[in-house]
């Protein structure tokens, strides 16, 4: 029954459409941030958390598989499609779980139409993809605090370094 709780929580696009248009209907704030989160780590966590913060429901645009080898190269992700989407979906603050293929969420920016659009502190505002899009609704466009020293390729660099084999 949980397990069913949580990936009740993956959605298609046609129902995000539907599932964010009965939040907005109940006057709820829709945030929204996207990534590859292929290994989950402090820093996610403490960004997704910020975001959640900033409205009473969190989606997430996930890229898939292809997406990720399109932008992080042959050897990623390190976790498949779907374990990185019951990873998120499984976490709490967490309401909906999207993937998308394209490089980038501008797409599913545009079905979403968040209030908030979040990503972290290595984007400055006016360069996160979408928020055209957020700001023409009279929405906002924030850049969250970058939490130093945690990041997936980090972890992967450290993995490679104390591995002789490597």
């Amino acid at each position: 029954m949980t397990f069913e709780l949580i990936a009740q929580k993956i959605q298609s696009w046609p129902e995000i459409r539907e599932t964010v248009a009965a939040w907005r209907t109940n006057g709820q704030r829709i945030v929204f941030t996207n990534g590859c989160f292929d290994i989950l780590h402090y820093g996610h966590i403490r960004y997704l958390a910020q975001a959640r913060d900033l409205g009473d429901r969190l989606v997430i645009g996930l890229n898939s598989g292809d997406s990720v080898r399109r932008l992080k190269g042959p050897n990623r992700p390190i976790n498949d499609e779907p374990t990185r989407q019951l990873l998120l979906a499984a976490l709490g603050l967490v309401d909906a779980v999207v993937v998308f293929d394209q490089d980038t969420p501008y797409e599913l920016i545009r079905l979403v139409e968040p209030d908030v659009l979040v990503k972290g502190g290595d984007w400055t505002p006016e360069a996160i993809i979408g928020s055209d899009i957020v700001l023409a609704r009279g929405g906002e466009v924030k850049s969250l605090p970058y939490v130093e020293g945690y990041s997936t390729t980090r972890i992967e660099q450290k993995i490679k370094k104390e591995d002789p084999s490597n």
